[in-house]
Parts: structure tokens; C-alpha cells; sequence
């Protein structure tokens, strides 16, 4: 057992912390949301022995989808869910996944619950698979739900791929714009200057601004990268904290080009995941709880902790969205809607296949946007560079000439 630090909010709102003995931190999370506290923060005093395993697990989120899309349509064949995991693990190719659907067999052929089983595998099944799994067994919909999580999974990993897809393009043009530079300033431009220091001659302003760069870059190289990787790691800290976090999920939301590409994705991860939860029958408390800790924005799951809030205490989701200014109000007023029929688990998955669509439209228009600004940038630095250290031999050309 360990004992954790953790801090919340209850059902009317208030801010609580405290302490907490559990073998887990998800044990230590569920024990305090059976109390009816929204934890925001736990942290163990010592080694969370329940973090190992998550590092080198080597098992992809098409591994799980994969896995989820087969054991549903075997359950809904009707095979024996034993037997259904027994196959599952003897096909697996990844080994440490094999070996993980095995354990879970076990488990399962001693009497647990597959819910239960999966959660010993937190680093693999997270809170949001555990929780829905439980609701198909107690609703006898397993089959249903495991669908439901196939499609869920194989919407959130090409959410991540459209993600990646924005952000490695803007991220390799930059890489090379650095190392175009480094190398000119490194390596180019000092033969430039010795070919000068035989002119005897005053330089342009824009050559010898261009030279005197390149000699700070020689003498102060490792300065540099020490001083580049020290603000990485300065920036990794600060995000670890409660402020920053907050500060930066901010900035994030409102960078010009980025910030409304990551406020789709924002809100297609919270409608898709909280549409998939409310629909397998977890209640909304629950889903909102689960949703927050999956947002991937401090700013946008404090919104939701706001709207389970307001819930809780016996109003509307929307409301609570639509005051925080993190969602548009088509997004609050479709959430009303859904509340108002009864269809929220609905409406919930048409907002997301909406943001979904917008964060393709928004990918294909940000790279199309920033190629040309790149390519303009890369040509500018190394464009400028370059006539800086002509304009040297122009003067001697045009003296030359006149003479």
C-alpha cells in the first residue's frame, strides 16, 4: 500500500484535499470518486510501483482497435467469452500483448469479472475501456459495447494521426531551417571571412552583421545547445505544474493558425469519448469525470469539471460549457438539445463527426498555409545570408569596374 496527496472537488463545487492509502493511484482515484470527490490532482509521496510496465510496452493503439473489433464480433457470434480471449491471445502477434490477454484469461477462468481483469492492465486498458466493459457485463450488452469501443478506438487513433500529420510538417521545415542555418554560420560563412580579411577594406553593414553572428555561433556553440536543451526541459517542468499547465493549455488555444486546430481536436476527443460513454450506459457523472482526464487541455477540462458540477447540483451541461468560452455555441446548443430529447448520447457523436470533418479541413488548409510561409522563411534566411557575403564582392567589382 502507498499513501497519496490528492486534490479535488465535491458535488457542490467545493475545492478538498487530502491524503489517501491505496495499492494504486487508480485505486487511490476510484476510492475517492465512490466518495463523490472529482479529483484534478494525485501524487504518490514515494515510487508508483503501479507505473511500471507503462514504458516499453510496445503496444499500439491499432494493437488495442484490433483487438477490441475481434473480440466483439466473437461475442456477438456467440462464443464463450473464455474462449474468445484463449484465440484472441494465440493470434496476437505482439507478445507482451499476448501474454497481458492471457493474464486476463486467467483471471477471468478464476472468477473475476472481465473488467476487473483488464484493470490490473491499467498501462494498456485505460479508465474509460475498463468502465464501458463494466457496463456491458452488468447490462448484458457486451458484444454492443465492444463494438461501440471498437469504433471509438479507431476514431481516436486517426484523430491522433491527423494530429501528427499537422504538426510534423510545420516541425521537419523547422528542424531544417536551424540546421541550414547552423551549418551556413558554422561552416560557410567563416571562409567568407578569411576570403575578406584579405580586402583590407570596411564591410557592408549586412556582412559584417552576418560575420559577427557567425563567430558568436563558433565561440558559444555549446552554450547554445546546452542553453536550448535547458529551456526544454525548463518547459517540461513548468507544464508538469498546476499553473503552467493551465497557462500554457491556454497559449495553446489562443495561437493564431494552431490554436482553432487544437480546439477541434479538443472538442471532437471530449463529444466522441463523452457520446461513446453516455451510450454504453456509464452514468454522466462518471463520463464527465472520465471525459476531463482525457481532454488533452487543462483549460477544456476544467470546463468539464465545471459542467459535472453544475450536474451534480442539478442543472444542465451546457450551460456550464457555454459560460467557461472554451466550446462555440453550436457545440452548447446541440448538447442543450440532446439534453432536452434525450438523445445527448446522439447529438454528442453527430458534434463530433462534425469537428472530426472540420479538423481534416483544418489540417489540409494549415499545411497548404505554411508551406509557402516556410519556404519563404528557409529562402529569407538563406537568401539574406547569402547576399550578405556577395555585397563585398559587388563593392570590389563595382571599384574595379569604375577604376
Amino acid at each position: 500500500m502507498a499513501e497519496f496527496a490528492w486534490q479535488g472537488t465535491n458535488v457542490q463545487g467545493r475545492t478538498l484535499s487530502g491524503r489517501i492509502t491505496a495499492k494504486s493511484k487508480r485505486e487511490a482515484r476510484s476510492l475517492l470518486e465512490r466518495r463523490g470527490v472529482a479529483v484534478e490532482k494525485i501524487r504518490g509521496k514515494g515510487f508508483d510501483l503501479s507505473a511500471l510496465g507503462k514504458f516499453g510496452a510496445g503496444i499500439k493503439d491499432t494493437d488495442l482497435a484490433r483487438f477490441t473489433r475481434q473480440f466483439a464480433t466473437m461475442i456477438d457470434a456467440g462464443l464463450p467469452l473464455v474462449n474468445c480471449l484463449q484465440i484472441l491471445a494465440r493470434q496476437t502477434d505482439n507478445k507482451t500483448f499476448s501474454n497481458i490477454i492471457s493474464n486476463v484469461t486467467q483471471e477471468v477462468e478464476k472468477g473475476g469479472t472481465l473488467a476487473d481483469s483488464m484493470g490490473k492492465h491499467v498501462n494498456i486498458f485505460s479508465e474509460l475501456y475498463i468502465n464501458m466493459v463494466a457496463a456491458g457485463e452488468q447490462g448484458g450488452i457486451l458484444d454492443t459495447i465492444l463494438h461501440r469501443l471498437a469504433n471509438h478506438l479507431e476514431k481516436s487513433a486517426q484523430l491522433r494521426r491527423k494530429i501528427k500529420t499537422a504538426m510534423m510538417y510545420p516541425l521537419i521545415v523547422l528542424i531544417v531551417v536551424l540546421l541550414a542555418t547552423a551549418a551556413l554560420l558554422l561552416f560557410v560563412i567563416p571562409i567568407f571571412e578569411r576570403m575578406f580579411a584579405d580586402f583590407g577594406s570596411e564591410l557592408p553593414g549586412p556582412t559584417q552583421f552576418v560575420i559577427s553572428l557567425s563567430q558568436f555561433f563558433q565561440h558559444n556553440i555549446l552554450f547554445i545547445i546546452v542553453g536550448v536543451i535547458g529551456l526544454i526541459v525548463l518547459y517540461n517542468v513548468y507544464y508538469k505544474t498546476d499553473n503552467g499547465k493551465k497557462v500554457i493549455d491556454t497559449i495553446k488555444l489562443k495561437m493564431p493558425i494552431f490554436g482553432p486546430l487544437v480546439r477541434k481536436m479538443a472538442i471532437a476527443r471530449f463529444t466522441r469519448t463523452l457520446g461513446t460513454l453516455v451510450s454504453s450506459g456509464v452514468a454522466i457523472l462518471d463520463g464527465l469525470s472520465i471525459t476531463s482526464r482525457t481532454a488533452g487541455n487543462r483549460v477544456v477540462a476544467d470546463a468539464i469539471l465545471e459542467a459535472r458540477v453544475s450536474i451534480s447540483g442539478g442543472e444542465n451541461i451546457s450551460d456550464p460549457l457555454e459560460a467557461s468560452g472554451v466550446f462555440p455555441t453550436m457545440v452548447t446548443q446541440m448538447i442543450a438539445v440532446g439534453e432536452e430529447t434525450g438523445g445527448l448520447d446522439d447529438m454528442l457523436t453527430k458534434v463530433a463527426d462534425f469537428y472530426e470533418d472540420e479538423v481534416d479541413t483544418s489540417v489540409a488548409g494549415l499545411t497548404s498555409t505554411l508551406e509557402p510561409i516556410m519556404i519563404v522563411v528557409l529562402g529569407g534566411i538563406v537568401g539574406g545570408m547569402v547576399i550578405a557575403m556577395y555585397l563585398p564582392i559587388f563593392d570590389l567589382i563595382g571599384t574595379v569596374g569604375g577604376g
